[in-house]
């Protein structure tokens, strides 16, 4: 199936609740349930997409203090609410060598760090103030 130019983003089904995902830039991510081999999960996407975010908006502080090269990973984990199958809380952790700074330094970095995530994380945004959507069927021919 083609993408129309509203569908900057897109999926199409491959098998049994597997799809592949594509942006209009080229890149593709295999899609399916928590149990298939080699997928992400949606909720698994939109919490890394919320990590990355995180960093990436924190990208441009921890360069200048840390320099151009820093090394970093940010993980995240959520709780399920299940009786509304739904995710929770959840909880992003950026992990970086501060070996370099000394205590006020880390917390300059870490309150500088917060208002840049606070600012330009827009996947953060969205989630906190949610996101109304809605859903429309279209036939293929």
């Amino acid at each position: 199936m083609e993408a129309t130019p509203a569908a900057a983003l897109w999926a199409d089904r491959t098998g049994k609740r597997t799809y592949t995902g594509y942006n209009a830039r080229g890149a593709e991510v295999r899609i399916g349930p928590d149990d298939a081999e080699g997928v992400f999960s949606p909720g698994e996407l939109m919490k890394l997409s919320l990590a990355a975010c995180n960093l990436m908006s924190a990208d441009w502080p921890l360069s200048r203090r840390l320099g151009r090269d820093f090394r970093a990973s940010v993980g995240v984990e959520t709780e399920k609410v299940e009786d509304e199958n739904r995710y929770g809380c959840g909880r992003v952790e950026i992990v970086l060598d501060l070996s370099g700074l000394d205590e006020q330094g880390r917390a300059d970095l870490e309150e500088v760090v917060r208002r840049a995530v606070e600012r330009g994380c827009t996947v953060g945004r969205t989630l906190d103030a949610g996101m109304p959507h809605t859903l429309s069927i279209t036939d293929a021919r």
